[in-house]
């Protein structure tokens, strides 16, 4: 399959008790506004989460209000001018059955509902795939896949999620295990989920076989490729306003350059959310989400949600399409570009210590600090689980917590035996069994460092770090250096208890040794605290400086990028056939109210200065998509020029 560049995702969950729904709906209308947002593919609605039809149906009840096929209309009118329709259905959220049946919804351990906690409170409740919801569910996509022209099926609220219905206890009890036991429910809801994949996704291929799938759930768990697998492609909802921050798309569309399946990037025109009528993001931030999609090789998808009367909004449209019109003229320099990277890391969330099984919006502080500072850093890099190929990277970044079984050892060693560095901090790279490094990183592990904070002194010269302690708030470790020491753990005086406490927050930095704080050994550099989620939870530049000293050691020559652009600005580099280009970015996220991110000014950037190192003579560089021709040196592999004035996002290209 090939998804579309410009796609809008289009929910329609209305409830009964509004009157006369698609009464406003008109086929010249509909069509002009797809044009007017030079949109080429849109997901409508076969049942929204009050669980209706949105046509004629046997496996489910059309909307009461609704007295035409508004899907068929919809399909009919888009097909006509060459949009795509992919079809949605909810899957999880389905509240007529909810409350009809209210055995089969999802109940937690004290028999509480999930979305809603009871159906007290306005909202909607989710359903077990254990119950005979699931059989309703397939015959309904059956329905739908039969009858219309469908380009694909969209299942929402789809993921694993213990649970303690009756179906699932019931089940349990059948198969010896305790129904009550957390290990078991998870291990229960494992095999719940596949049943459910399997049985959609031959609902589907009963009628139309190879038809596009896609299960979402909020996020692309790292590491759990099985449930990747059972998407056709992935769709990375991330709306930056919407929970998810600006972060969580960048990293999640990392991990998903490496799994070889087609990605797109979902956010939403909401200022803040699904569901919000009325609700608009300034046009430049839908400009840039747009971009950074394009950037991180993935097609765009923007969610809407249509009024009652079926009428497209025009404004929501025209906001659409003034980022649409910017993409489609990049298409050329996007299709069937692969993503280039230096450096791997392996996320916390691979390591099935962070994020949970139901779904997630946001990234741990783990991930979210390493996401940060390669973002900040200029440095090309691709999120990995344990299953990745890591031996084409140069640097493998392993934060925090990534510890090693026997088999990831062997891993780790036979990349470190082919010239790979590891860049590892905390706890990472200690052995499971015995807690020792399992890799020469100049260091001898002695145990959990007492002092919580303490302090770092660099012995390197690292830029922008003078002689002085700095202040190190993640967790530490207790080392003794066996290497080069880069730079030293000094203690505080005490830690701060109700009888040693000095000044507003912590004790001074005493000067004492306290054992190396940074080593470099035959593999690479250690870190001795968990500083990656220090810098998500509390972005001090220091932290940064020392990352990047230890990467920029690490990789030496072999950076495939260098530039001057500032910190907010990112930059990523694929590679076409005959081409390789670089996408800049920049625009700055702002906190607004209680603490929604929101783009709004995009500010020229002057005199970036970039460096490529290349595999092949280049002979020619222009920007695109304007195809304007620039000055460029090529000299031992790279080509540095000056891109003298660009607004939120440039495509450099070589040739």
């Amino acid at each position: 399959m090939s998804l579309r560049f410009r796609q809008v995702h289009l929910d329609f969950h209305t409830s009964e008790k509004i009157e006369n729904i698609g009464a406003k709906f008109d086929k010249k209308r509909f069509q002009e506004m797809l044009k007017t947002g030079h949109i080429n593919s849109i997901t409508l609605f076969s049942k929204c989460h009050h669980g209706w039809s949105y046509h004629p149906a046997k496996a489910n009840e059309m909307h009461p209000n609704l007295n035409f096929d508004l899907l068929g209309a919809q399909i009919e009118a888009a097909h006509e001018i060459g949009v795509k329709t992919p079809v949605y259905l909810s899957a999880g959220l389905d509240e007529k059955p909810a409350r009809r049946h209210p055995e089969w919804c999802v109940r937690n351990i004290d028999e509480s509902t999930t979305w809603a906690k009871n159906f007290a409170e306005p909202g909607y409740h989710k359903l077990c795939m254990a119950s005979p919801y699931l059989n309703m569910l397939t015959v309904q996509i059956e329905e739908v896949v039969k009858n219309y022209d469908a380009d694909g099926i969209f299942l929402d609220i789809a993921c694993v999620q213990p649970c303690y219905c009756k179906s699932c206890v019931e089940e349990r009890e059948k198969l010896g295990m305790d129904p009550y036991d957390e290990k078991a429910a998870a291990e229960h809801a494992e095999s719940v989920y596949r049943r459910y994949a399997k049985a959609t996704r031959a609902a589907v291929d009963k009628y139309r076989s190879g038809l596009p799938l896609f299960h979402n759930g909020g996020h692309i768990r790292h590491g759990r490729r099985d449930l990747a697998h059972y998407n056709t492609h992935l769709e990375l909802e991330s709306l930056p306003t919407g929970g998810w921050g600006y972060d969580h798309f960048p990293f999640s569309a990392r991990y998903c350059a490496m799994l070889g399946m087609e990605y797109l990037g979902m956010t939403g025109k909401f200022h803040s959310t699904w569901g919000e009528f009325g609700g608009f993001k300034h046009p430049n931030a839908l400009r840039y989400e747009v971009s950074l999609a394009a950037a991180n090789g993935a097609k765009s998808s923007v969610g809407d949600q249509l009024a009652p009367s079926g009428e497209p909004d025009a404004v929501t449209y025209e906001l659409i399409g003034k980022a649409y019109a910017e993409l489609e003229k990049k298409e050329p320099w996007l299709e069937d570009a692969e993503q280039l990277a230096d450096i791997a890391v392996i996320s916390s969330e691979a390591c099935g210590i962070s994020g949970g099984t139901a779904q997630t919006t946001s990234l741990d502080a783990t991930d979210s600090g390493v996401c940060r500072i390669l973002l900040e850093g200029k440095y090309l890099f691709d999120v990995a689980d344990f299953e990745t190929d890591i031996e084409k990277y140069k640097v493998l970044i392993l934060p925090d917590i990534v510890t090693a079984d026997e088999e990831f050892e062997k891993k780790l060693q036979r990349f470190c035996a082919n010239g790979g560095k590891i860049l590892a901090t905390g706890k990472s790279t200690l052995r499971k069994d015995n807690g020792g490094f399992c890799v020469d990183l100049g260091a001898r592990y002695i145990g959990g460092n007492p002092y919580n904070p303490d302090y770092f002194r660099p012995i390197a010269k690292i830029d922008g770090m003078g002689d002085t302690g700095y202040i190190m708030y993640g967790k530490g470790e207790k080392i003794k250096c066996t290497g080069t020491e880069l730079g030293k753990r000094e203690n505080p005086y005490f830690n701060r208890t109700r009888e040693h406490f000095c000044s507003h927050r912590h004790a001074p930095d005493s000067g004492e040794y306290g054992g190396g704080g940074m080593t470099e050994g035959r593999d690479g550099i250690y870190i001795a605290w968990e500083i990656f989620s220090d810098y998500g939870t509390n972005g001090s530049l220091s932290n940064k400086q020392m990352v990047m000293f230890a990467l920029d050691r690490l990789l030496g020559d072999n950076k495939s990028i260098v530039t001057n652009l500032p910190s907010q600005g990112i930059v990523t580099l694929t590679r076409q056939k005959d081409r390789y280009v670089c996408h800049v970015l920049y625009a700055s996220p702002v906190k607004r109210g209680n603490g929604i991110e929101v783009i709004e000014d995009i500010v020229p950037v002057y005199d970036t200065e970039i460096t490529v190192k290349t595999d092949r003579k280049i002979n020619r560089v222009y920007l695109a998509p304007q195809q304007e021709e620039i000055p460029f040196e090529y000299k031992d592999g790279r080509v540095s020029v000056k891109i003298h004035r660009f607004e939120c996002h440039q495509m450099l290209v070589l040739e």
